[in-house]
């Protein structure tokens, strides 16, 4: 964005933001107080998606609460926690909605469809492989909030020698990997320490740090780029002497309504949308020149917009 920013001349350079929130780990028994508990499943029971860091190397100075490195068993661990946590959810709406289902057929049916998710979750599986209908979905999605129907990623954490081959070699990444591929999750492989000492360093001592690894992102960087596609985002540029920013929206958003998300009245007063591409206008050096050379596109209301797209809005209110 710097980039587009020195492009423009512009005052204030405004990236796209995605917020982590960093929570100590979950024990066997939280869902009955063990550890932080209850604190911890209410604290995550309002994110987006969860990431999971599964330990992936064998060091005998670190302890592992369980004696010894199993990364599948470590996901179990976890996800039977969340299962027990949404089961207490499941069996408390099923005593406040069982009072009223004789009388209310909408009650009725949610009734039923949680004495299906009940049984479903005492089996041991997650909520997110419960077959529903779309109506059903919904209801899944807005009103329960379950833990284990948020989209996962798995944080492989290896050692430092594992990085440059982004965990190849390692049989226990291959195991989470092929767990995570089974229910649709995302994985990328890390090493805590090297993070922990990117981030102590400027930009250009990153860049150099990254290099001598034979590394071309951050750990960061691969968990933001893993965030957006299992949430299923892109980011928009918009650039202008006063602000050059990244707007971040669902993928399948639409020119109106992507214009929406900066102003009500982009949307509203829709005319167009003059779109280059990030690589195309940075190659060109300026959008008039893009604009000459055949490179700026004029679209519609159908027009959905693509990750990466530079954008100025045509609207009139």
């Amino acid at each position: 964005m710097k980039v587009l920013g020195d492009l423009y001349h512009t005052e204030k350079i405004v990236p796209a933001a995605i917020e982590f929130v960093d929570i100590a780990g979950l024990v066997k028994g939280a869902s009955k107080g063990e550890g932080l508990g209850n604190q911890f499943l209410s604290n995550i029971r309002e994110v987006d998606a969860i990431v999971h860091v599964v330990r992936c190397f064998e060091d005998s100075n670190i302890i592992h609460v369980d004696g010894s490195v199993e990364p599948l068993r470590d996901i179990e661990t976890i996800n039977l926690e969340l299962i027990f946590s949404d089961l207490e959810i499941i069996e408390r709406r099923i005593a406040r909605t069982s009072k009223g289902a004789k009388n209310d057929k909408t009650l009725a049916k949610e009734l039923e469809l949680l004495e299906r998710l009940k049984s479903h979750l005492e089996e041991g599986n997650l909520a997110k492989s419960f077959e529903v209908s779309d109506d059903e979905e919904a209801v899944l999605v807005t009103s329960f909030n379950l833990l284990t129907y948020k989209p996962v990623i798995y944080a492989a954490n290896v050692k430092e020698e594992d990085l440059s081959d982004d965990g190849a070699n390692n049989n226990q990444v291959a195991q989470v990997r092929e767990f995570a591929a089974k229910e649709g999750s995302e994985v990328f492989v890390i090493c805590a320490q090297i993070e922990q000492e990117i981030a102590e360093l400027d930009e250009e001592e990153k860049k150099m740090f990254l290099e001598d690894l034979g590394l071309k992102e951050s750990g960061l960087e691969k968990l933001i780029a893993a965030s957006y596609n299992i949430l299923g985002l892109i980011s928009y540029l918009t650039a202008g002497p006063k602000e050059t920013k990244a707007w971040t929206i669902q993928r399948g958003t639409k020119a109106p309504q992507a214009a929406g998300k900066i102003h009500s009245d982009f949307e509203r007063g829709f005319i167009r949308a003059e779109i280059v591409s990030y690589t195309n206008l940075i190659e060109c050096g300026n959008f008039n020149l893009a604009k000459e050379k055949g490179l700026v596109r004029s679209e519609g209301k159908e027009y959905v917009v693509q990750d990466g797209d530079v954008v100025l809005f045509r609207f009139n209110v």
